[in-house]
C-alpha cells in the first residue's frame, strides 16, 4: 500500500473511518468522503495525528455530481487513483408492509447508485493503475432479510453490478473485491431508517457481541492486498450463505426464526 491512493466513500465512522486509518497506517494516501462536516474534521485529524496523507471532502456519493468532484478532487491532490471502497451505505428496520417507498428509493440512491456513480468516475484512474474496486456489502447481497428489504435490495445490485464490472474488466487486469463483514459494531444501525424514513436511533442489537470496524478494516486491507474475489466475515454469515445456496427452503425458516427473536416487535 505504500503511495498508493485510496478513496474511501463514507469515511468518517465505523468501517470507513476505521479503513481509512488502517490503509494510511499501511503506507496509502487517503481520501475520505462523507456528508457530516464535523466527523469529516474528526477523522481527518485522526489521520493527521498519525502523519497520514489525506483528504477529507464533503460529498453525499448519492448525488452524480457530488461522486464526480469526489474523484476529481482526489487525482488532483494525489495525482492518480490506485484503490476505490464503496463503503458509504445506510441500512433500515421495518417491514415493507409499514415502510414508505422513499425509505427504499432512499435506500437504493445511496448504496447502489452511490457505488455505481464513484466507480464510473473512479474507473479510468483504476483501470490505468490496475488497481482494485471494491464494495462493502452485507450477507443481505447473498440472502434477502425480513425487515430490511431495501437494504437487501440494494445490496443484492452491488453485487450484482460489481460482478459483471469485475468480468469485464478480467482483460484490464482490475482486481473487484465484494466484502461482506456480517454484524459489525458500527454505527449503521443507529442511522438506519425506521418506516417513516427517520433515523431509529439506539440499535436493538448487542454491539459487544460483534465483530469491531478495526477488526473489520485489517481483513479488507489484507483482502485487497491478496486481491480477493471475495469477502466473507463470521461463522454466522457464512453459514447463512451456504445454507441458503444449498438448503434456501430451511435458510427461509431459520432466517425468521432468528428475526423473530432479534426483533420481536416487528410481530413477524
Amino acid at each position: 500500500m505504500k503511495d498508493k491512493v485510496v478513496l474511501i466513500t463514507g469515511g468518517t465512522s465505523g468501517i470507513g473511518r476505521a479503513t481509512a486509518l488502517e490503509f494510511g497506517r499501511a503506507g496509502a494516501k487517503v481520501a475520505i468522503t462523507g456528508r457530516n462536516e464535523a466527523r469529516l474534521a474528526e477523522t481527518a485529524a485522526e489521520l493527521a495525528a498519525l502523519g497520514i496523507a489525506h483528504l477529507a471532502i464533503r460529498a453525499d456519493v448519492g448525488v452524480e455530481t457530488d461522486s464526480e468532484r469526489a474523484v476529481a478532487e482526489t487525482v488532483a491532490a494525489f495525482g492518480g487513483l490506485d484503490v476505490l471502497i464503496n463503503n458509504a451505505g445506510i441500512s433500515m428496520r421495518a417491514l415493507f408492509r409499514d415502510a414508505d417507498l422513499d425509505v427504499i428509493r432512499q435506500l437504493m440512491q445511496t448504496n447502489f447508485f452511490g457505488t455505481v456513480y464513484a466507480t464510473k468516475f473512479a474507473l479510468p484512474y483504476v483501470t490505468a493503475a490496475k488497481g482494485s474496486i471494491v464494495g462493502i456489502s452485507s450477507i443481505a447481497g447473498y440472502r434477502g432479510l425480513p425487515g430490511r428489504t431495501g437494504y437487501s435490495a440494494s445490496k443484492f445490485a452491488m453485487h450484482g453490478f460489481l460482478e459483471a464490472l469485475r468480468t469485464e474488466l478480467l482483460p484490464q487486469g482490475v482486481h473487484v473485491l465484494l466484502a461482506c463483514p456480517g454484524f459489525t459494531a458500527s454505527n449503521i444501525r443507529n442511522v438506519a431508517l425506521a418506516a417513516d424514513g427517520q433515523a431509529q436511533g439506539e440499535s436493538p442489537r448487542d454491539e459487544g457481541a460483534m465483530m469491531s470496524s478495526e477488526e473489520v478494516a485489517r481483513y479488507l486491507l489484507s483482502a485487497v492486498q491478496q486481491r480477493r474475489r471475495d469477502l466473507i466475515l463470521t461463522s454466522q454469515g457464512k453459514l447463512t450463505v451456504w445454507l441458503n445456496r444449498l438448503l434456501p427452503g430451511l435458510a427461509d425458516k431459520l432466517v425468521l426464526k432468528h428475526f423473530r427473536k432479534e426483533e420481536p416487535d416487528f410481530k413477524l
